[in-house]
């Protein structure tokens, strides 16, 4: 076994469901956290500041949704493109895109968080969001846009270290911010102790420490560690952007993270119809969406889980782990999205009374609307899971488009249509018909497409990649890559 297999986690070795498994629980116990800290930031706003603070977070959150979106997409590219590099044992490739990576996150993240700052009052009218809410609204998304720079590389760095194999470290990490945000809320909030009183804005400003502490300690324990994937002094050289990879990153991420700003900007759709019932219901739909993003959290880690973990496996040309990683992501899938699903069930009243007030018009909405669309939260999430299969090659903009089809020309059109005959139970509706439509699709392309034979990097650059990697691995005296840039050859 070389030295780079000793030190890194291999996920093109063992027993598939075992591993997939253990890679993909503390990516689901990171989504657990990070929908936890919103929840618990959700009840002490919708409790405290009212209705039209739970309607202007529920809106801002849309937004932050849609910028985390993006940068999912690029950072995916990386897990990508290290995954295949190391399933191919091809470190210097690696290195080379986390650089071009920390370079092209820091300076968008910069750019983002300087243009969402100046247009948050653009973005809250452009979403319809009603007038009592803009106010609690726009201090709120303001220092979340503040925030974004520590966000966008955090994120970074988490899918840099689970392509390398690692989804433990990120898990740590993402528990220590979120405990963070959690205490600093309320403290932040009310003005406790020595703590200004900030309202809403102090919801915002604890996510802004949390997130900043935690990504200097996350460096700190990387370089402390001496992690195979730092950039030593002497590798400072790999933050120059790599043309090639740096096109990748693009060209093969913003599908990527189109296909989370289809969904978003679909939701943006759905909350604007919403908000045209009052605040009311879009109190309900705010406090449902909070359970919604519980029900989708396994399918979603799977579907990462399943992406890093087949992109090492075509790396190393283990065609036949990826078939099985494919079912076994599936059948997890439906275990574990079906558990949650049924517990929402059981326990509709009281989860959806942590955000709403027991004797609520809005609790009553809200309880209706859930019965009718969380069920079709199971179908979407096998759409996630081959969705993590497939663009583990490169095969991107299949996805894009089926998700393109289901969630805006099926979704939206069929809200509308049924409006004046269903008014609100319209929009309910148009989740399970979008849920459905996407899965149907997604299965037809994973069996019929072409994806096996997509790629990452062009060819030529494959081959003049292999031989700059076997000069540089023969100077620094490491094994040299055995399949060029760690990406398939063929689709046999």
């Amino acid at each position: 076994m070389s030295s780079l297999a000793a030190k890194q986690p291999l996920l093109t070795e063992g027993p598939i469901a075992k591993t997939l498994l253990m890679f993909a629980l503390p990516i689901l116990g990171s989504t657990v956290l990070q929908s936890l800290n919103g929840s618990v930031n959700a009840m002490w706003i919708g409790h405290y500041l009212g209705e039209a603070a739970l309607t202007a977070v529920s809106n801002a959150n849309l937004i932050l949704f849609l910028l985390l979106g993006a940068v999912f997409g690029l950072s995916m590219a990386c897990t990508i493109l290290i995954g295949q590099s190391l399933g191919a044992r091809n470190m210097l490739e690696a290195k080379r895109v986390v650089g071009t990576g920390v370079t092209f996150f820091v300076s968008v993240s910069i750019l983002v968080a300087i243009a969402g700052y100046f247009g948050t009052p653009w973005m809250l009218n452009a979403l319809n969001t009603p007038a009592d809410a803009q106010a609690f609204a726009v201090p709120y998304l303001r220092i979340i846009f503040i925030a974004v720079p520590s966000m966008y590389f955090y994120a970074f760095l988490m899918m840099t270290l689970r392509g390398a194999g690692d989804s433990r470290t990120p898990f740590v990490f993402m528990a220590l911010s979120v405990l963070m945000d959690i205490v600093l809320n309320p403290l932040l909030i009310f003005g406790v102790g020595p703590f200004p009183r900030m309202g809403i804005a102090g919801s915002a400003t604890s996510t802004l420490i949390a997130q900043s502490v935690a990504l200097v300690a996350l460096l700190v324990t990387l370089y402390r560690r001496k992690h195979f994937l730092r950039l030593t002094r002497n590798e400072l050289g790999y933050l120059k952007p790599d043309m090639e990879i740096l096109r990748s990153l693009v060209f093969k991420g913003l599908p990527m993270g189109l296909q989370m700003i289809v969904i978003s900007s679909s939701a943006m759709i759905m909350i604007h119809m919403v908000n045209n019932y009052g605040s009311k219901t879009t109190a309900a739909y705010g406090a449902a969406t909070q359970l919604w993003t519980y029900v989708q959290m396994p399918a979603m880690a799977i579907g990462a889980a399943v992406s890093s973990m087949a992109a090492q496996n075509v790396g190393a040309k283990l065609w036949d782990r990826v078939s099985r990683i494919t079912k076994v992501g599936v059948l997890y899938n439906f275990l574990l999205s079906g558990m949650l699903i049924a517990l929402i069930y059981l326990f509709n009243h009281a989860a959806l009374g942590l955000f709403l007030p027991n004797d609520g018009e809005a609790l009553s909405l809200a309880q209706h609307l859930n019965s009718i669309a969380v069920w079709s939260f199971m179908f979407f999430g096998v759409t996630f899971v081959l969705f993590g299969v497939v663009r583990s090659t490169g095969a991107v903009v299949p996805p894009l488009v089926i998700l393109f089809i289901s969630m805006w020309l099926f979704r939206p059109p069929f809200a509308l249509a049924l409006a004046p005959r269903l008014g609100a139970d319209s929009i309910w509706w148009s989740f399970p018909l979008g849920s459905l439509a996407s899965m149907l699709m997604a299965m037809g392309y994973y069996k019929w497409g072409g994806w096996r034979r997509a790629r990452m990097l062009a060819t030529p650059i494959e081959k003049a990649g292999l031989e700059k990697a076997a000069d540089e691995a023969a100077v620094a005296g490491q094994q040299a890559p055995t399949t060029g840039q760690g990406v398939p050859a063929s689709a046999e």
